[in-house]
Order: structure tokens, then C-alpha cells, then sequence
């Protein structure tokens, strides 16, 4: 895939730079089966997460996922509750060290090589400790995570807000940048924001899942967009016609 035109590149964090999509998947998995083991509610299983948790702010996930299993009354005393200690979770597992994506990191250098800006765009909280635990923190002087979205009362994904907001700390219209993102919801948020393009990558939500959402290319791995900084070579996993 060609970067013509392209000033700037926005991605994602979790799934996309780092691998940290998984020990979220397991907080996840350790937190919500524990709570419904409780109660006697159906089993979570890796499905919920792509369906209702992944790439949504922490609260919204939450409740994405307890109406789901019919809870639509929760307090925000249960679902602040919820939220912490699926957070003190994913930290212990973030202690036991991330390492990037070698083709992430890769291709971040190509960015740099050809003199295209980037930063992060994320719905976590932990943004921050993320990349400074994969030695990733110098790499970005924009960073919009969970805390500035709240911070600056920024609606979160599939909303385009917190990307349009990295674009505009960047300095760069929104038609002169790259959104690449794993989630349905960050792709969906990418799609509605006016972006040059949107890249897909698959780690786990399907192909066709994220070429729907609007995608206009899925990769597997970012190494696979490097040709097209140089030329017009086009590597990927899908496209849509």
C-alpha cells in the first residue's frame, strides 16, 4: 500500500505497536470469568472480547459487556469496580514485561526514514507505561491515551474524536493521515474521521471482520507496508475492490 500523500501516521497501541492486546485479553478473561462465575451467569470466553471489549474506553467495555449477559442496572460504584481490578490485572501482567512487534518497530523506522510524523492514539490508561515498558516512550511526542481523552472530555472509539485530536496535536489535517488500527471500533473510528487511509490489523478480528468495518487494506504485520514508503508496491493481507 502507497503512502502518497501521507504526512502522518496514527496507530493504535495495543495490537498494533505491542503485543499488549493479549495481556489485556487475559486481564480480561480473569477478571470478567471470576464475576460471572459468581453469579452463575453464562462463561466469558475470547469471542466477548473482540464483540463487546476490544478497542472501546475501559467503562464502555464494561458495560458492553454486562449488557450482554443482561445486567443493564449496573452502578457506576460496579462498573469503576470492575474496571480497577481488571486494571490491577493487566499491570502485574505488564510487570512480567512487552516486547514490540518487530515488524512494528520496523516499520516506525521506516517513518522515520522518510520523514512521515506518527503518534499514538489509544483508549488505554496505561498508554504511557506500555511504551516506556517496551522502550518504545521516546518514540512519540503526541500521545493520546485514555487519560487525555478524559482529561479533555474526548469521545472515545468508534467516535474519530481521539484521532482527529492526534492529528491536530500534530499539526496535520486529517485527509493527510494514516489510521491503523486492529479493533472494529478504531477502524470504524478511523472510516468516520475523514483519514486519508485506514489499515486493518488482523490479530484475531478476522479479515473481512475489519474490511466491513471499513478498512481499506488488512495487513498482519506492519513490515508488510514498508514497500509502499519507497514505491507503489502494495503487500497486504486484503483489500477491499
Amino acid at each position: 500500500m502507497h503512502h502518497d500523500g501521507v504526512e502522518a501516521v496514527l496507530l493504535d497501541l495495543d495490537g498494533v505497536i505491542t503485543p499488549t492486546a493479549e495481556k489485556h485479553m487475559q486481564a480480561w478473561n480473569r477478571m470478567f470469568t471470576s464475576y460471572f462465575d459468581e453469579r452463575g451467569l453464562e462463561a466469558y470466553s475470547d469471542d466477548d472480547y473482540f464483540r463487546y471489549i476490544d478497542g472501546k474506553p475501559r467503562h464502555e467495555g464494561i458495560e458492553s459487556m454486562l449488557a450482554a449477559r443482561g445486567i443493564t442496572d449496573a452502578d457506576t460504584e460496579t462498573v469503576d469496580g470492575l474496571g480497577e481490578r481488571k486494571n490491577r490485572i493487566f499491570m502485574d501482567l505488564l510487570a512480567e514485561g512487552i516486547a514490540a512487534y518487530p515488524g512494528s518497530v520496523a516499520y516506525l523506522d521506516a517513518l522515520d526514514a522518510a520523514g512521515i510524523a506518527s503518534c499514538v492514539v489509544s483508549s488505554s490508561k496505561n498508554a504511557v507505561a506500555v511504551l516506556t515498558a517496551a522502550g518504545l516512550r521516546d518514540r512519540f511526542e503526541v500521545i493520546v491515551d485514555g487519560l487525555v481523552a478524559a482529561e479533555e472530555g474526548i469521545p472515545g472509539k468508534p467516535r474519530p474524536d481521539t484521532y482527529l485530536r492526534g492529528a491536530e496535536l500534530l499539526g496535520v489535517p486529517a485527509d493527510r493521515c494514516l489510521v491503523i488500527e486492529d479493533a472494529v471500533s478504531g477502524v470504524q473510528a478511523g472510516k468516520d474521521g475523514g483519514f486519508a487511509r485506514v489499515v486493518g490489523v488482523d490479530r484475531g478480528a478476522g479479515e473481512q471482520t475489519l474490511l466491513d468495518a471499513g478498512a481499506d487494506v488488512v495487513v498482519v504485520d506492519l513490515a508488510d507496508l514498508i514497500p509502499g514508503l519507497g514505491d507503489q508496491d502494495t503487500t497486504t493481507k486484503g483489500e477491499r475492490a
